[in-house]
């Protein structure tokens, strides 16, 4: 239930929708004029204002101003029966939620304020897991001895300050969805939210409304208006991580999205001005997928502002072990399991293997050896790193290795590609692309 402030200069339009919004449980209060709404506004925190477009010699526009700077979390919803393209595109430019003409359609308004007030709610929720994410992140715990990895930590307090886009180019499981969120929480984005979205996860028909939303009736099973993950991370970071999978369709609509700062939900010609910070991921040779012609070249040039590349475990040998040694003291303390560290066939095992899922790899390896530990340190079968001996290991090429992991894993998930490529950490498309690549069966 919200806390509602109703915004009207005809006092029987108050009365009346004060009535039927009581009746469903909210709190409402009143105002009749902009400067009455005003200094209601500055002395409380409204979930949901509802305002008429025509206030006298005011607008519903000047309240929605007034509210985005006392309260930026508070949802605005503009009623007029002055129905416009100009006066729709007007207000959902300034932030409002929802616009809806009069005679208001008593349906239609309580659906519009229950999505405000699910819009408040799941706010409250980010708000709650970001200050746990926050409590639990710490740039510096990022292992760095490296000199490549040192590079990018200086990157990340560069670039974090300002509000470039910037492009986290390497191999998959390299760390960078990590790399994103240290730039976001050392930027002046922080208290807002952070989305990511892996592009390669989803069809193109669901990514654009995940995106850029929807309006009602746009295509089948569209029953209501929804808001996409740009609007949704209005003032915070969006990582579109594995943009390299985004078809060329969709990434004309982003390249538009990028030069105009406005975004247009499909089957609508309004477009709403977002405020979002761009940081984009991909495990690709985009130089390649631009001469191939699956990768605009405009486009990159756009992502490409800042270019961070991500070096591959295999080229920081000297950072496993302390990685490894970091998530064993976490994976020690949730699964409450008496392991302190590695035995030295194990630390051995750990150097000489190549890691071509990387950081993730490594993760999933210390996590499987702490839960298979039955003593105090953990020995190389815990690990199940499947080598064939540390000389063969070492004359592999990558592709050899690469293709061995795969397989392995397909085995361990009886052919389930899907549960294969979440452990390996790649995208479905990525992933039957490898499949292909190898003639795995």
């Amino acid at each position: 239930m919200a806390h509602i402030l109703l915004v009207d200069d005809q006092s029987s339009a108050r009365l009346t929708l004060t009535a039927l919004l009581k009746q469903n449980g909210h709190t409402l209060t009143q105002a009749a004029t902009c400067n009455d709404a005003k200094a209601k506004i500055e002395k409380n925190d409204f979930d949901i204002i509802i305002t008429d477009l025509k206030l006298g010699q005011s607008s519903g526009l000047d309240i929605l101003e007034i509210a985005r700077k006392n309260n930026p979390h508070t949802e605005v919803i503009v009623l007029t029966g002055y129905g416009s393209v100009e006066t729709a595109v007007a207000a959902m430019k300034a932030g409002a939620i929802d616009y809806l003409t009069k005679p208001i359609d008593t349906e239609e308004l309580l659906l519009a304020i229950g999505r405000a007030t699910e819009r408040q709610r799941l706010k409250s929720e980010v708000k709650r897991l970001r200050s746990e994410v926050e409590r639990d992140f710490d740039p510096g715990s990022i292992v760095a001895t490296s000199e490549s990895m040192s590079h990018v930590l200086e990157m990340v307090q560069k670039v974090a300050p300002t509000d470039a886009v910037v492009l986290i180019a390497g191999e998959s499981g390299t760390g960078k969805e990590l790399i994103a969120r240290a730039i976001h929480q050392n930027s002046n984005r922080r208290d807002e939210v952070f989305i990511p979205i892996n592009c390669g996860a989803l069809p193109e028909s669901l990514l654009e409304s995940e995106l850029f939303g929807h309006v009602k009736g746009a295509f089948t099973g569209a029953s209501q208006n929804k808001k996409g993950l740009f609007e949704e991370a209005d003032g915070g970071t969006l990582f579109l991580d594995e943009i390299g999978e985004m078809t060329p369709p969709t990434q004309v609509k982003l390249l538009r999205v990028l030069q105009d700062g406005e975004v247009r939900r499909v089957g609508s010609n309004v477009g709403v001005a977002t405020d979002v910070r761009i940081v984009a991921a991909t495990n690709q040779d985009l130089h390649k997928n631009i001469k191939d012609g699956s990768f605009r070249e405009d486009l990159y040039y756009r992502l490409q502002v800042i270019l961070i590349q991500m070096p591959p475990l295999r080229e920081r040998r000297d950072e496993i072990l302390p990685i490894a040694q970091h998530y064993l003291n976490g994976f020690r303390q949730k699964f409450k399991k008496p392991v302190q560290e590695f035995s030295p066939a194990a630390i051995k095992a750990l150097e000489q293997h190549n890691w071509p899922g990387n950081v993730r790899e490594l993760i999933n390896a210390v996590e499987r050896s702490v839960i298979l530990c039955q003593h105090d340190k953990v020995e190389p079968d815990d690990l199940a790193l499947h080598m064939n001996g540390s000389k063969t290991a070492k004359v592999k090429s990558v592709k050899e290795v690469e293709r061995t992991y795969l397989e392995t894993l397909l085995q361990e998930n009886d052919g389930n590609t899907k549960a294969a490529a979440k452990t390996a950490g790649m995208s479905m498309a990525h992933f039957n692309k490898k499949i292909e690549e190898y003639e795995l069966q």
